[in-house]
């Protein structure tokens, strides 16, 4: 029960990973509120409350500052405390640079980039408030080496590692800490769409020849949530199996 009476927001937490680390958080004690525009958060949160676990879902975006802001605000008057932030939304518009416009540009720096300030943003006064807080952003390994037909994910993923890194320098002294997760290839709905050749090709260049799961980035989400990781600061967690060391 690492994160007993704990109070985490996890965002993009309907499906995939973010769902996987809602299953993992209500496990070890914490209560968990999703946030995301997916309709499959009710019944990521109504299945998790059948457990007996404490969840909710609250139908939201990113990118819209007042409803966030009136939601943190919620989450407090409610609980009275927010103690983790799992920034994990992200959405993907892939293309080359040639070909991509900048709709798709703009799109994914809205959600990936923009997204991650806004929820923060919302959130960390009442972290201050409290001298407490732990602030968890989902980058990539691609934000690090970079990947063909990704210039905007990419840029959003590294951005996010800059901004993990500023926030260690300026939250510190208050009792919060700021980590980003870097995951390698997951198997999501994204990659289960891919072709079987193509996703084979990728797992031969993983050492630990097989994709990740959602919960090994959940278990990663987990440690830097969790007090055992107090000394924890400013971090990239890399969890990728080895591909990109």
């Amino acid at each position: 029960m690492r994160l007993e009476n704990k109070v985490a927001i996890i965002t993009g937490g309907a499906r995939g990973i973010g769902k996987a680390a809602a299953e993992v958080f209500t496990r070890e004690g914490a209560t968990v509120i999703i946030w995301d525009m997916l309709d499959e958060g009710e019944q990521t949160a109504a299945t998790l409350r059948e457990a007996g676990f404490q969840a909710e879902f609250v139908k939201i975006s990113v990118t819209d500052v007042p409803a966030l802001e009136a939601a943190a605000r919620d989450v407090v008057e409610q609980y009275g405390r927010i103690d983790i932030l799992i920034n994990n939304a992200g959405i993907t518009r892939d293309r080359t640079l040639l070909k991509m416009s900048h709709l798709e540009w703009q799109q994914v720096i809205d959600v990936n980039l923009t997204g991650v300030f806004n929820c923060t943003k919302a959130i960390v006064p009442y972290m201050v408030e409290r001298g407490y807080g732990r602030i968890i952003c989902t980058s990539s390994v691609v934000g690090i080496h970079g990947n063909f037909g990704q210039t905007n994910y990419s840029a959003t993923k590294a951005g996010v590692v800059a901004m993990c890194r500023t926030w260690a320098k300026e939250l510190g002294p208050k009792g919060i800490t700021a980590n980003a997760v870097a995951p390698g290839f997951i198997r999501t709905d994204m990659t289960d769409a891919m072709p079987e050749e193509a996703r084979q090709g990728v797992i031969q260049t993983i050492p630990v020849k097989r994709m990740g799961e959602p919960n090994d980035i959940a278990w990663a989400y987990l440690f830097l949530a969790s007090d055992e990781a107090s000394f924890v600061n400013g971090q990239v967690l890399g969890v990728n199996g080895g591909q990109a060391s």
